[in-house]
């Protein structure tokens, strides 16, 4: 590898040290020089080491000249103190770069260079300040959108004393927005923001803030692109902004996923230096109707009942999702219906083969790649799509597609460990009828590192379309059903004939769109 040429190598005093600090393109290093002496002409990489740091100019955050404030001991208030001309450290100034520490979290650490030459100080704060510019990647305008009332209601608090702080500390201009209502953030994007001054929209708040804004975006990016949402066969085009995520939600299923973490601190680091991910998006439609984008979970069944009833307890906070869970899980209903879905095919993996998505993942990678490559080929006619088809019938309790690990705090490996984030493919898990204590013993699996998957009741396939349909369709009228032949006795009386404990088997369950529930069972996705 050829070695970087340096750009500036001074003599700099480090907490009363001398160390001999380095600047090139990728990277900043300082070493004790005491040190360096001491191990000259010894193999002892390890003492060398101890006294050396480096970070990589890509993960600095700033670079600012540090005013020398001393505290008056006479007063006590605050007073600059002019330097000893003696003093051979009464300039400074410092680095602040990323720091990481355990559970893929990072920190804002910094380290302070003295030197005896003002112009030398000035001649390192710009020369890193150049270095920091060339980084065309990192976002210089940012639109927050801030949600009061998500998670613990801490959305606001989060922002101002965590995030705002470093945004401004790396020269980020920032218009913030507190919605006042649902989907207030959704309907400035889509018809008031001017997304033309900013490089990046950030969300504070959970998954349901994230989805807003990304239904905004992507809304937008299709209106002003004359993509048709409702017709399943257009392409979608991608959006030009990209979205972050500040976590402050209950769950915060999403920037567990992606970043690894759900530390607002570590979040908005990634967002300052510039880090981008690829997403799959899943459009839902009913009929010829477009209903919602999905990036996280579609579930059906269990996950769609936890989401109904804790609707009805929202003044509970978080803990309404533990309490609905349980009741969802006494009350242990199944549904039937018919699962159609569309195999991926390549080499885009298995749910079961234990690879983990990852920054720079091959499966992704590859998937990108394909899509490159499929535009300047014919697209596969429907009628060849049908042959390939796979139909399955049957009862379920839980019916969940997985386009990403779906991995939070309290499951950390996720709804579908070996998911991938940008792989166009979405992990589709079918948990059929069976007991109460088989159905824990699946549950029990998410929190662990046991596979969820190996149950004789449990499968999943790794899909790119799938369909949906009730064993009971259903009927928005009366008119309905005199049009299928079934007066609403009949109709009812087949239900009680299927369950027997009318009404506690509702035939058709609610499906959970990424915390949402969508207003129909019968769905189509892609």
């Amino acid at each position: 590898m050829e070695k970087q040429s340096r750009l500036l190598c001074s003599e700099l005093c480090v907490q009363r040290r001398l160390y001999e600090v380095t600047l090139n393109c990728a990277i900043l290093a300082w070493k004790d020089i005491q040190i360096a002496k001491k191990h000259t002409g010894r193999a002892i990489y390890g003492a060398v080491k101890a006294g050396s740091s480096c970070v990589p100019v890509c993960e600095i955050i700033a670079v600012q000249e540090k005013d020398d404030d001393t505290p008056c001991k006479n007063t006590g208030k605050w007073q600059k103190v002019p330097q000893s001309p003696a003093d051979p450290c009464q300039h400074a100034f410092t680095v602040f770069y990323v720091e990481r520490t355990r559970q893929h979290c990072w920190w804002c650490s910094n380290v302070t260079f003295h030197c005896s030459d003002h112009s030398l100080c000035l001649l390192w704060v710009q020369t890193i300040r150049e270095q920091l510019a060339l980084l065309t990647n990192r976002p210089k305008s940012l639109l927050v959108y801030i949600n009061p009332y998500g998670g613990k209601q801490r959305g606001k608090q989060i922002y101002d004393h965590k995030v705002a702080p470093i945004f401004s500390r790396a020269s980020i201009s920032t218009d913030v927005i507190v919605t006042e209502r649902a989907n207030h953030a959704r309907d400035h994007l889509k018809t008031e923001a001017d997304l033309k001054k900013y490089d990046g929209v950030v969300c504070v708040g959970g998954d349901g803030m994230f989805s807003e804004i990304m239904h905004g975006l992507v809304s937008r990016t299709q209106q002003e692109a004359g993509v048709d949402e409702n017709s399943m066969e257009e392409t979608l085009m991608p959006c030009g902004l990209r979205i972050g995520i500040i976590p402050a939600g209950s769950t915060d299923c999403i920037c567990y996923a992606t970043v690894g973490s759900n530390d607002p601190v570590t979040s908005a680091l990634h967002i300052i230096v510039g880090d981008s991910q690829a997403m799959d998006i899943c459009s839902v439609h009913n009929e010829d109707r477009f209903l919602r984008y999905s990036v996280s979970l579609l579930g059906y069944g269990f996950y769609g009942d936890v989401l109904t009833d804790s609707e009805r307890k929202r003044w509970m906070g978080p803990a309404r999702y533990d309490i609905s869970g349980v009741k969802t899980f006494l009350s242990h209903r199944y549904y039937e219906g018919t699962v159609s879905f569309l195999p991926a095919e390549g080499n885009l993996g298995s749910p079961r083969d234990k690879m983990q998505c990852r920054t720079g993942c091959s499966v992704c990678r590859q998937s990108s790649s394909d899509k490159l490559v499929s535009k300047n080929e014919d697209s596969v006619s429907d009628a060849e799509c049908q042959d390939t088809w796979t139909v399955i019938r049957g009862k379920f309790l839980a019916i969940n597609a997985a386009s990403m690990s779906c991995a939070c705090p309290r499951s950390p490996k996720g709804l579908s460990p070996s998911a991938h984030l940008a792989d166009g493919t979405t992990d589709l898990i079918l948990v059929r009828k069976c007991s109460r204590l088989d159905f824990l013993r699946h549950l029990l699996r998410h929190t662990n590192k046991d596979d969820q998957f190996d149950h004789s009741f449990v499968e999943v396939y790794r899909v790119k379309q799938f369909r949906f349909s009730p064993r009971y369709q259903e009927c928005d009228s009366e008119v309905d059903l005199r049009e299928s032949g079934v007066t609403g006795k009949r109709f009812l009386s087949q239900i009680c004939r299927e369950h027997r404990a009318c009404g506690c088997m509702p035939s058709q369950s609610n499906w959970n769109c990424d915390g949402e529930i969508l207003p129909h069972t019968a769905i189509q996705v892609r």
